[in-house]
């Protein structure tokens, strides 16, 4: 790759990761969709490729949120080992699959997620704490849910976990993307190898982008705590449909 190239991937891969900080999903989401519009890539390697950049950064703003919104490691351990299990059985039936159809499951996956998210925006406001709604065992099966999905999808989960929370559980919007975090750490390592086993990588593309990422996350985990509560949920509602159109122009 040549200098230019590498700091042009530089420079998105901080882009990226800003994002990944804002809505606690390590970047991956929107990663996915640029790979393979601007790269060509097709759905196998566009998700395995952005992995590399999504693993370092959920472990810096994991680290970040924790710092600012004490995480409950009891929660967080339940939401990430029953996710690996499940991540594991996702990604491995992942590269098995048609990358077409892949790409057409993944655009209706985030468009249902669209819907949900601006649903909620007209609900009645519940009460929210930093607490749960219901007792902590049953964020197991939130993690083996989120865990398959990221698997499969290579988004780690989080984008699936963050609006369960909120509206199920009744954490913050801040809280639910802290944990969420924790869920995606061990499943998009799994996932990540996975991918590079099957040679689903790309590994010269994918290093300016995970050393952007690291570079600009903490800018977004810094935004995301300075933010109103529904605005911040009416801009991650917003982030999935563009993710959405973006991907749907490579179907």
């Amino acid at each position: 790759m040549i200098p230019i190239d590498f700091a042009l991937n530089l420079v998105l891969g901080m882009f990226l990761g800003a994002l990944g900080g804002l809505f606690g999903i390590g970047g991956g989401l929107v990663a996915i969709p640029v790979l393979g519009v601007v790269f060509g890539l097709d759905q196998q390697l566009a998700q395995g490729t952005a992995l590399v950049m999504v693993v370092p950064n959920v472990v810096l703003a994991l680290w970040r949120y924790h710092q600012r919104n004490r995480i409950n490691w009891r929660h967080a351990l339940t939401l990430a080992l029953s996710s690996l299990v499940w991540a594991l059985l996702g990604s491995g039936w992942a590269v098995t699959l048609d990358a077409e159809r892949m790409r057409l499951a993944f655009v209706g996956f985030l468009l249902v997620l669209v819907l949900y998210n601006l649903s909620r925006l007209y609900w009645r406001s519940t009460p929210v704490s930093s607490g749960l709604r219901y007792p902590w065992p049953w964020l197991a099966v939130l993690g083996s849910g989120a865990g398959l999905l990221g698997g499969l999808f290579a988004i780690g989960g989080a984008v699936l976990a963050t609006p369960v929370l909120t509206a199920v559980f009744g954490t913050t919007q801040v809280v639910a993307q802290g944990l969420s975090l924790a869920l995606a750490l061990p499943s998009t390592g799994v996932t990540l190898a996975t991918y590079a086993w099957h040679e689903h990588v790309d590994w010269a593309l994918a290093t300016p982008l995970a050393i952007g990422g690291l570079l600009s996350i903490s800018w977004g985990v810094r935004a995301a705590h300075a933010l109103p509560e529904r605005l911040l949920r009416a801009l991650f509602a917003g982030f999935l449909l563009l993710c959405a159109v973006l991907l749907g122009l490579k179907v």
